[in-house]
């Protein structure tokens, strides 16, 4: 794994610190969004950069974030699917 490391003045670390906790996740989140902006990973890489469980917990920390969810045709067709099949196998409920 790659690591990077960049140099801060104490105070000005002490200062981001307190505003914003733990400086390295700080900039691991913030470079994973602008990435996810640009179209350099995707929502899956997100959420195994980030450590989270599921879509729906990267889709709510991009939200929080103030970022568009990428969505398209594909993603749509994806989902659609999805649904069919749950349906035809009973687990929706309506």
């Amino acid at each position: 794994m790659t690591q990077i490391q960049i140099a801060l003045p104490d105070d000005v670390a002490h200062s981001l610190e307190s505003r914003w906790g733990n400086l390295e996740r700080k900039l691991l989140e913030m470079l994973v969004i602008e990435a996810y902006i640009d179209g350099s990973i995707s929502v899956g890489k997100v959420r195994e950069l980030l450590g989270m469980s599921t879509r729906l917990e990267v889709d709510a920390f991009l939200k929080a974030k103030g970022i568009n969810l990428q969505y398209d045709e594909i993603d749509y067709e994806h989902d659609r699917q999805t649904h069919e099949q749950l349906r035809q196998e009973g687990k929706l409920n309506y």
